[in-house]
């Protein structure tokens, strides 16, 4: 909730000589109708504040939010300007005479608060304020926050009617700031709710062809949460650290791939467990080098059922509201839903991948028991007609025939054991990736940046999926030992039209010629790949690897 700024209330018709009876309770009921005009609960508290410094004539009003730790929270003020506000500076904590109605929670009136006990003085830029009326706003019988009005218009004294007046307000205020949470909590939790469907009926369909299975995560925690952040964090143990595996948000871009340090708090953080309210000391270890004043709070939660400890963390701004006890409840369903759906897609994905080797083995044993029986007969047969052919051309025809029978067999067998020495049950290839970058990186100083994009698990044909992870590994480890780099990134992506690997170094750059039979191999593989493998290395200004495969339609 932010701070907000009003101009001063305009002056209202000079009270009646029977004490203002009558237009304090028509402004009263004008306050009340305000009040109730609106169900939003940054708009119910400011017009409450308004409708205070209408109802008793006041110049200055505040409405301070009691926080958790009993100290002032969000502070709205009526009767100075932004620039005055600005030029003040922090809002009160609830020192002085403001703390008084924390300490003691019952009507405050002064003549000049800055001749009471307890008054500390204002700040610089701070207009002086003498008359003082203080009341507590309650729901439940419990202090939600106080109303502050200061400098009655005309000089005078708040008097006896302006208090009982205000006391009315303030508990017409109490119903209607409670409405409006009630109803903030239940939207709330509809959104929640939605943002998790949306992301369950969008993983399981496969509807988004743009964005990989967590890029779909971190998009509807982001709008689910009404965060700034959003980001999903792969925890590969305390050698290895984190490594950001997917954000949305502010400045995603900076956070994908980068790497951050295991912390204790993943190892007691399981799919049972609440999320956890994450301290700025927290939100720097798991995301180093973040943007200053990027998130200064976060909750963390656990994704489980996808086979890996990944972990989802939902970040805000300090001008942002806190998380609240809805936001903690409605996580866990969040992430249920999102983690079931992930489980779901595992499954069937490999469902089709055992398909895929159900028929490999069919294929291998056709071939094996149908295929090369034939080939093999037919060889004999030929082979057979030599004795009736006394001709030499003839002879050497079907030498040649034989022969080329024999290694026709050859690749066969080759095929079947190709077929059958692919094991079932393997990894994902994005999760193949991570891992294959972590075990490169491992011993060096550089942390790596690995960011992916685009639905790869898909996209990558699997049969060339081996030579794609050498030229990575190929181009890293160059990278690695000879670039002398501050820095390496990693981005694989795939587009609607084509999938690239770019590896990109700021180190020293090389001559092609130095390395010349791990170059060749690289750009064997990406022929094998059906794509092109190019490599830009000026001196002196790092080294950029391009491998681009154009995928079917």
């Amino acid at each position: 909730m932010s701070v907000y700024a009003k101009p001063p209330p305009t002056a209202r018709t000079p009270e009646d000589p029977a004490g203002g009876t009558t237009v304090g309770i028509s402004n009263l009921l004008a306050g009340f109708a305000a009040m109730a005009d609106d169900i939003d609960l940054d708009t119910v508290l400011e017009r409450v504040i308004t409708a205070s410094c209408d109802l008793v004539d006041a110049r200055f009003g505040a409405l301070g939010v009691i926080g958790a730790d009993r100290t002032l929270g969000p502070f709205i003020t009526v009767g100075m300007s932004e620039d005055e506000i600005t030029r003040i500076g922090a809002h009160p904590q609830g020192l002085g005479v403001l703390g008084l109605l924390l300490t003691e929670p019952r009507p405050v009136r002064l003549h000049d608060l800055r001749e009471h006990g307890l008054a500390v003085g204002f700040p610089e830029n701070h207009p002086q304020m003498r008359s003082f009326l203080g009341v507590p706003i309650r729901i439940h019988g419990t202090v939600f926050g106080n109303l502050y009005l200061t400098e009655k218009k005309g000089g005078g004294d708040f008097t006896d009617t302006d208090e009982g007046l205000l006391v009315a307000l303030a508990a017409a205020a109490g119903v209607a700031i409670e409405n409006s949470r009630l109803f903030d909590d239940s939207t709330r939790r509809t959104r929640w709710l939605e943002g998790g469907l949306n992301a369950a009926r969008e993983l399981l369909e496969q509807t988004d062809h743009v964005r990989n299975d967590l890029e779909l995560v971190a998009h509807h925690a982001l709008h689910a949460s009404h965060s700034d952040l959003s980001v999903v964090l792969r925890d590969f143990g305390h050698q290895r650290g984190l490594i950001c595996e997917a954000a949305g948000g502010a400045n995603a871009g900076t956070f994908v791939g980068r790497s951050g340090s295991h912390s204790a708090l993943l190892d007691g953080l399981n799919a049972q467990s609440p999320p956890l309210l994450l301290t700025q000391e927290d939100i720097n270890c798991l995301l180093p080098g973040a943007p200053p004043a990027t998130i200064s709070t976060a909750l963390l939660t656990r994704l489980a059922g996808t086979g890996e400890r990944q972990f989802l963390l939902f970040g805000r701004p300090a001008k942002s509201p806190p998380f609240s006890d809805v936001d903690h409840e409605m996580v866990r369903s969040f992430t249920s839903h999102v983690a079931l759906s992930l489980e779901l897609l595992r499954v069937h994905r490999q469902r089709e991948q055992e398909a895929v080797f159900g028929d490999r083995d069919r294929i291998a044993r056709d071939l094996h028991d149908l295929v090369i029986q034939r080939l093999f007969a037919a060889g004999l047969s030929i082979q057979s007609l030599r004795k009736y052919l006394p001709d030499a051309e003839a002879l050497e025809r079907i030498a040649a025939v034989t022969a080329e029978l024999d290694a026709t067999i050859r690749e066969l067998r080759d095929t079947i054991y190709s077929l059958r020495s692919i094991p079932q049950g393997t990894q994902t290839f994005t999760s193949s990736v991570f891992a294959l970058v972590a075990t490169a990186f491992d011993g060096h100083d550089l942390q790596p940046v690995l960011q992916l994009s685009g639905p790869l698990d898909a996209a990558i044909n699997p049969e060339w999926a081996t030579h794609v992870r050498a030229i990575l590994l190929e181009g890293v480890s160059n990278a690695l030992r000879h670039a002398q780099a501050r820095s390496i990134t990693t981005t694989l992506q795939a587009l609607p039209d084509r999938f690239e690997l770019s590896i990109t170094d700021d180190g020293s750059g090389f001559e092609q010629t130095l390395f010349r039979s791990g170059l060749a191999n690289m750009r064997h593989r990406a022929e094998l790949c059906g794509g092109t493998l190019s490599i830009s290395s000026p001196l002196g200004t790092g080294t950029t690897v391009l491998l681009t495969v154009p995928l079917s339609s």
